[in-house]
């Protein structure tokens, strides 16, 4: 379908993973991306768009700074880890995007902060300032006090739940692969590239759930997740890959790349529902 359409959003939310900014081989931030992304982003900032940045890589960050070699095994050192590396994110970011005359700010999210009332009002009234402020928030989730009852789990849910939160107009997932196919394209060489999703049906939601379909940290079934939510809220999304980030460029130039999915707002669904476990169709 044209695309052309998404030249006009205005209020957009963009997530990126640990894989992207980090190197594989050390787990250290690669700065030649951040920086390529601060570039980018700026440069949307500075078009008159509004900018959200959802970016991981904490704990990958963590790790490396206190010389642990593979995941966190336990709870407390996973949470130590994402307060070590969450600092030094932020001081990477703050830097780069001030070169460009850019001023970011750290938004940190639990699970808690959007199921409670005044908590959710609250955090849409500071998102809603710092974009008047013409401030990116860099978003990430409080991994330091999360637990397993109120983590978000990823950030591609919390990507979709912050772009129903202030209403964003589209939601960009940047991941290792370039959008939803039939099938593990790494795996099924005859698997199909899907352009455009109108509707998150069961043979869609199948598509993210077979063996080694999962791309990236989140995987591609949090990806169709993050859609239905970010749909659902009346935004559309884009699966993209992140090999080049001036693929967001070519996102909201109108450009067919990645995999759209299809705004279709759900007015019976409420971000408060979903977080309690009673997600609408």
């Amino acid at each position: 379908m044209n695309r052309a359409y998404i030249k006009d959003k205005k209020r957009v939310v963009i997530k990126i993973g640990s894989s992207s900014i980090t190197h594989q081989e050390t787990g250290r931030p690669s700065l030649s991306r951040i920086e390529k992304l601060v570039r980018v982003l700026t440069d949307i900032a500075n078009s008159g768009r509004e900018v959200i940045l959802v970016s991981s890589g904490a704990i990958a960050v963590g790790r490396n700074q206190i010389g642990l070699k593979g995941k966190p095994d336990t709870n407390a050192l996973k949470q130590a880890c994402a307060a070590i590396g969450q600092a030094s994110l932020m001081t990477v970011y703050q830097r780069l995007f001030a070169e460009y005359g850019m001023k970011v700010a750290q938004v940190l999210l639990t699970k808690n902060t959007m199921i409670n009332d005044k908590s959710r009002r609250n955090a849409r009234n500071t998102f809603a300032e710092l974009l008047k402020l013409g401030v990116i928030p860099i978003v990430n989730e409080n991994d330091t006090v999360a637990t397993d009852e109120i983590e978000f789990g990823d950030n591609d849910t919390l990507s979709a739940i912050v772009a129903g939160l202030v209403g964003a107009d589209l939601l960009i997932l940047l991941s290792d692969i370039e959008g939803l196919y039939t099938d593990n394209p790494r795996l099924n060489p005859d698997a199909k590239f899907i352009d455009t999703v109108e509707y998150i049906d069961d043979s869609i939601i199948a598509m993210g759930k077979g063996e080694g379909s999962d791309v990236g940290t989140g995987g591609m079934a949090t990806k169709i997740s993050a859609a239905r939510i970010a749909n659902d809220s009346g935004a559309d999304m884009v699966i993209a890959g992140s090999g080049d980030l001036d693929v967001i460029n070519r996102i909201l130039a109108g450009e067919q790349v990645g995999t759209l999915f299809l705004a279709h707002k759900n007015d019976n669904f409420h971000l408060i529902n979903y977080l309690s476990g009673g997600c609408s169709d």
